[in-house]
């Protein structure tokens, strides 16, 4: 029911994506977005090198069984595929921000830290009047 109300192109990139299953691959590991193999479907069409490229490469890496890591080893792995798709001026540009924004943090902390808040002196206070004035006749 819910396949009625798309969009015929979307139905049909969802046939596509069955027959592709490197693609559903690609978008679990973060290399692509559905949206952005979505554009590229609609725009390059079916018959794309990129299709068959990108599912040639997939079979062509190392077996499953080798692809799975685990413990300390994966972490690093991902920390050397992160580091490798950075762009480093992009990265300092945000390092760069973030350390004037703490820069200014720290200068609003040490402001109310130092300045003790005014104290006012207390006026000496006068006893409030009688409510009801006694007088003696």
């Amino acid at each position: 029911m819910a396949e009625n109300k798309l969009h015929p192109t979307v139905s049909k990139f969802k046939e596509f994506v069955s027959s592709h299953p490197h693609i559903i691959q690609e978008v679990r590991d973060g290399r692509a977005t559905w949206q952005e193999l979505y554009e590229d479907w609609y725009l390059l069409g079916e018959e794309d090198p990129r299709w068959t490229t990108q599912k040639e490469a997939i079979h062509s890496d190392k077996p499953a069984a080798e692809n799975v890591d685990t413990g300390a080893g994966a972490l690093v792995n991902q920390f050397v595929t992160l580091a490798k798709k950075m762009d480093p001026a992009q990265l300092q540009s945000h390092l760069y921000n973030l350390s004037q924004t703490l820069g200014t943090i720290q200068g609003l902390i040490n402001q109310f830290r130092s300045a003790p808040p005014p104290q006012q002196p207390r006026p000496e206070i006068a006893p409030p009047p009688q409510p009801f004035p006694f007088r003696k006749d």
